[in-house]
């Protein structure tokens, strides 16, 4: 199923049409500043074993990252020193992924973890969600195979064909992108950039 979304204006039936899909341990596929990416609620273990089953990957090993709407619903979830908190301040929102080390808010499936990735996306889609629920969005970027098009990556319509039924939701926010987010590794109280993606320091 695909629901259109706009930058602004969204109707408020719609986002609560996802919120309560969320609240329930749906998953979703929707828009960001980089690609689309497969999101669930952050603090529903069943509906993060779902996502972690969908794009591949073992929730023991990879690492696992949350959607935010701002750096202040973070700190719930992260442990931040004042230096992080202000190079994250000057570069978010943007297409950034910060590693943190994890806080005790997390679920179960975070409880072995000392780290967790942090994303506050410049995509008011993906933020008014985030807002809306009240509550981070687990989040993975979609999976391109090799020799796959790239098109599967960033066209709705395409994205519904290969995921549509796996998922509960997919948010047509209009044509996606290909590049990753920077990832910034901050577990030591200095910055180091171990993926060099869209964004720049």
């Amino acid at each position: 199923m695909i629901l259109k979304l706009y930058e602004k204006n969204n109707s408020r039936r719609d986002i609560d049409r996802i919120v309560e899909i969320l609240n329930n341990g749906g998953v979703i596929i929707y828009p960001t500043d980089t690609t689309y990416a497969i999101g669930c609620h952050a603090l529903k273990e069943r509906a993060i074993e779902r996502v972690c089953e969908i794009k591949g990957v073992d929730t023991k090993h990879h690492l696992l990252s949350v959607v935010a709407h701002d750096i202040s619903n973070v700190s719930e979830y992260v442990r931040i020193d004042n230096d992080t908190f202000r190079i994250m301040r000057d570069l978010l929102p943007g297409p950034f992924t910060f590693i943190l080390p994890a806080g005790n808010r997390l679920p179960k499936i975070f409880k072995n973890r000392k780290e967790v990735g942090i994303r506050i996306p410049d995509n008011n889609i993906a933020r008014e969600i985030c807002e809306a629920l009240g509550a981070p969005l687990l989040s993975t970027s979609l999976k391109v195979a090799v020799n796959e098009d790239i098109e599967y990556m960033t066209q709705p319509e395409l994205i519904d064909e290969k995921y549509g039924e796996r998922v509960d939701l997919i948010i047509d926010g209009g044509e996606g992108g290909t590049e990753l987010s920077t990832i910034v590794n901050c577990m030591d109280g200095e910055l180091e950039i171990v993926r060099q993606g869209k964004g720049w320091i």
